[in-house]
């Protein structure tokens, strides 16, 4: 039994709203899971991110975004094929919270290390400007079209070659690995050769927008 709860602007919602829900069985060779992450696993992800976020705040507050759009896709056909591809331990869809709570989730869930290359992370031009101009974390922008895994080296190439023949994942990219030390703990190498923790804000950087 499913279900899911949609906040609208206070007086909009006169409107019908669908919620549908898939039921299927899970192959026994598949074990995928927040607590699955392990040292060495490499950290992909299937696009740019923030663009769902800003295009929703560009929206509410009329400002042009030019060509930006949200990234909302389904995701099953990509799974597959990741899955058909190699030895996936983690997959986690970064919407609210964004790809930088997912990361911290997982660290804490599998309590290991993450080390996030921060020129690796794709980030659109549009996206970048409109979060320096908000005074935003483009890591802590929500998502809703893309996914982020935690999958073994040797299987990492072979996932990635899989997910670029997949429309929603044709931009996917490393951008990181799984360690055994700082457990818990997220570190992001910036682009000028330091490292920073990163900490889950305590508030949505963004009103919530689904």
């Amino acid at each position: 039994m499913t279900g899911d709860t949609k906040v609208v602007n206070r007086g909009c919602a006169d409107k019908l709203f669908i919620t549908t829900a898939g039921v299927g069985m899970v192959p026994a060779v598949v074990s995928i899971s927040a607590s699955n992450g392990r040292p060495g696993d490499v950290v992909i992800v299937s696009g740019p991110i923030g663009d769902h976020g800003i295009t929703i705040w560009s929206t509410r507050e009329h400002i042009d975004s030019g060509s930006l759009q949200s990234d909302t896709a389904p995701l099953h056909a990509l799974v597959e094929a990741m899955i058909a591809a190699g030895d996936v331990h983690v997959l986690r869809d970064p919407t609210r919270g964004g790809l930088g709570t997912s990361l911290c989730e997982i660290a804490a869930s599998s309590s290991v290390g993450v080390e996030l290359e921060a020129n690796a992370v794709p980030v659109r031009e549009e996206v970048k400007a409109a979060c320096e101009i908000l005074g935003m974390d483009p890591l802590f922008v929500a998502n809703e079209g893309r996914l982020v895994a935690m999958v073994a080296e040797s299987s990492a190439d072979a996932v990635l070659r899989a997910m670029r023949r997949i429309p929603e994942g044709r931009h996917a990219c490393r951008i990181g690995r799984i360690v055994a030390v700082h457990a818990g703990m997220v570190l992001v190498k910036t682009e000028v050769g330091g490292s920073r923790i990163l900490d889950v804000p305590f508030a949505e950087q963004l009103p919530r927008i689904c």
